[in-house]
């Protein structure tokens, strides 16, 4: 009986002490001693600014919070961490809010550090580099930096925070000509565990350097990112995006043809997307295909011929400078994508081989799940098929990231799932993984769940070190809510 009794007490008392710690923090915040910068905000939860600082893309499995700030300079995100480490509130800092990895979940009544306000994007023509702040879209790149004469590596959409999605890597469309977003950094700014505002790059903290390009939300809140840009050339001035639907009937011609003409040879200019999504029409599976190839149309259908001469019943090219290609891909759907507060659990799988029948199967356990439940009509699979010439042209060696050799990765995305639909989630993530050409499954680090092994997400060869660095820059683990990385390994 004392046992059932103090269950709920230590539940009101849990709850007790989060709210009477975030109202002392509050007011600790809220005192003018910290001369905030005009800019600089603070919101509760009564509030639409609150709202506003803390809405995220995906609400399975959220961090909660009991205050949020959203600093206007980056001088007051780093007095934001010192109030919140002195004060031991745990507090996140944000970008595009785009991050779903389960882990986040373990955040209760924290500080959310909004970083909106600090989005500037300032290219620099003479040295080819763009400072981008810490809570610049992706969305907010393309136009100045394509006017400016340049292009710059980005992933395939544009809602997630710039920094956010360079730090787990940055894998994209542009790995077989630029390599990953991280291979175009040149230096960050970043507040430290204990409240510092540092220089980081190849020639200051470089350990630290190392680190972040792979696992960066380990290890501090960046402020700011200078990157190395690319110059437009008459060579690279076109880009042709052809996007396709292919019925269920299709679909195992679809993918043996794909892993017979592109499996490990993709060409660097060619890129591909392909959703597994649900047809009302056809009540059945239908494949939405994106393939972007970086040069005018008629090399792309040359390039393509093998996908098009399956003759798909629908088919869409477009032409468009680098800087209108995200507007485009897949029927121009990337906007009705980024629509937030949508409850969906994802997994993800790495792959440095591609299997027809794995894909075929993956088509045939979707039609069977849409069929049986139409609440889960919304889940789809994405397979992304990136050539990788430039990105293994980097030394395994130079950053924290492991999966280099990638040249395919699934994400599985089961909106409003119920248990049925997480079990055949982690079925298709594990028939993936079979045949993956990994010897157990391997994950991009910002398309983990949350429930995979260390080794499964940061890798075996890189934990030694990035332990080492985690225990010297971090010891206390503050930044310990996405795929948190320990101080000790094994």
């Amino acid at each position: 009986m004392l046992q059932n009794g103090l269950a709920p007490r230590v539940v009101i008392l849990w709850a007790c002490l989060i709210f009477c710690r975030a109202q002392d923090f509050l007011t600790t915040l809220a005192d003018p001693a910290n001369q905030w910068a005009p800019t600089t905000t603070i919101s509760t939860p009564d509030s639409q600014g609150f709202v506003d600082a803390t809405l995220r893309w995906d609400i399975y499995a959220p961090p909660t919070y009991s205050v949020a700030i959203s600093p206007g300079t980056e001088s007051d995100v780093r007095k934001a961490v010192e109030l919140a480490t002195s004060h031991n509130v745990p507090f996140l800092a944000t970008d595009g809010r785009h991050g779903y990895t389960t882990t986040l979940g373990s955040l209760h009544g924290g500080l959310a550090i909004d970083l909106s306000k600090l989005d500037s994007v300032v290219v620099d023509a003479e040295s080819g580099t763009v400072v981008v702040g810490g809570g610049a879209l992706v969305s907010q790149i393309p136009d100045p930096v394509y006017n400016a004469g340049f292009e710059i590596q980005t992933i395939t959409s544009q809602c997630p925070g710039m920094l956010g999605s360079t730090l787990g890597a940055g894998v994209g469309r542009d790995e077989g000509r630029y390599g990953l977003m991280i291979d175009a950094l040149e230096s960050v700014r970043l507040v430290t565990a204990d409240a510092r505002l540092i220089e980081v790059s190849e020639t200051s903290n470089s350990d630290l350097f190392w680190a972040i390009r792979g696992a960066g939300a380990n290890f501090g809140v960046v402020t700011s990112a200078t990157y190395r840009l690319h110059a437009i050339t008459d060579t690279n001035r076109q880009v042709t995006s052809i996007d396709m639907m292919i019925p269920m009937n299709m679909s195992s011609e679809f993918f043996e043809t794909i892993v017979s003409s592109f499996n490990g040879s993709l060409p660097p200019l060619l890129a591909a997307e392909t959703l597994i999504t649900y047809d009302a029409a056809s009540n059945a599976p239908l494949l939405l295909s994106n393939w972007v190839y970086y040069g005018p149309e008629s090399e792309a259908q040359e390039v393509l011929a093998p996908i098009l001469d399956l003759k798909p019943p629908v088919v869409a090219t477009t032409v468009v400078p680098w800087s209108g290609l995200l507007d485009t891909v897949l029927f121009g759907s990337d906007q009705s994508n980024c629509v937030k507060n949508r409850s969906a659990s994802l997994f993800g799988v790495n792959m440095r081989s591609m299997s027809a029948p794995t894909y075929q199967n993956a088509v045939g356990k979707m039609a069977q799940f849409y069929a049986d439940d139409p609440n889960g009509r919304g889940s789809i699979l994405t397979l992304e098929m990136f050539p990788n010439q430039a990105a293994i042209a980097i030394p395994d060696s130079a950053t924290a990231y492991p999966w280099r050799e990638t040249i395919a990765s699934l994400l599985i995305i089961m909106v409003d799932p119920d248990d049925e639909a997480e079990e055949l989630a982690r079925e298709i993530r594990s028939d993936f993984a079979a045949t993956s050409g990994y010897p157990e499954l391997a994950v991009y680090v910002s398309y983990a769940h949350g429930d995979e092994s260390l080794e499964q997400i940061y890798g075996s060869t890189k934990l030694p070190r990035l332990t080492a660095l985690k225990k010297e820059w971090d010891p206390s683990n503050v930044f310990g809510f996405n795929n948190p990385i320990p101080t000790s390994y094994p």
